[in-house]
């Protein structure tokens, strides 16, 4: 694989791909960051094509939703993991005119941060040892 050098956010050379990835993903002020990010981020970073870069994004993104439904937990090292939890039938209740109506037995999708995104959430910088 070709490395390239950069330098991150936080004025340090970026030395791994993924450090690499995220530094080349655009500086978003409340903004959301869509597929089209991710494969623009691709590209710079990788030298794919624009089109084989939004090809590998939509690959990793079904690779992760076909294990996710099939009830699989997938665990991104660093990142965190996604979940599928099973609940029971429950009885809730309309706020509106507070009538009890049963909950049906569904599967939620529940995301577990690393402590290594929990500190860069907050600002901090952990490695993977720390954690």
């Amino acid at each position: 694989m070709t490395k390239f050098a950069t330098i991150s956010a936080a004025g340090k050379l970026a030395d791994t791909p993924a450090e690499q990835m995220v530094d080349a993903l655009p500086k978003l002020d409340a903004r959301t960051i869509t597929r089209v990010d991710l494969a623009e981020a691709v590209y710079r970073c990788v030298g794919l094509s624009r089109k084989e870069s939004g090809a590998l994004v939509q690959m990793v993104l079904n690779e992760l939703s076909d294990a996710l439904a099939q009830g699989e937990t997938v665990k991104l090292s660093s990142f965190g993991s996604f979940v599928v939890r099973s609940k029971s039938e429950r009885v809730g209740r309309n706020p509106k005119t507070g009538i009890e109506v049963p909950i049906t037995q569904r599967r939620v999708l529940v995301f577990k941060p690393s402590s290594v995104l929990k500190g860069r959430v907050n600002g901090q910088t952990v490695t993977e040892d720390d954690a």
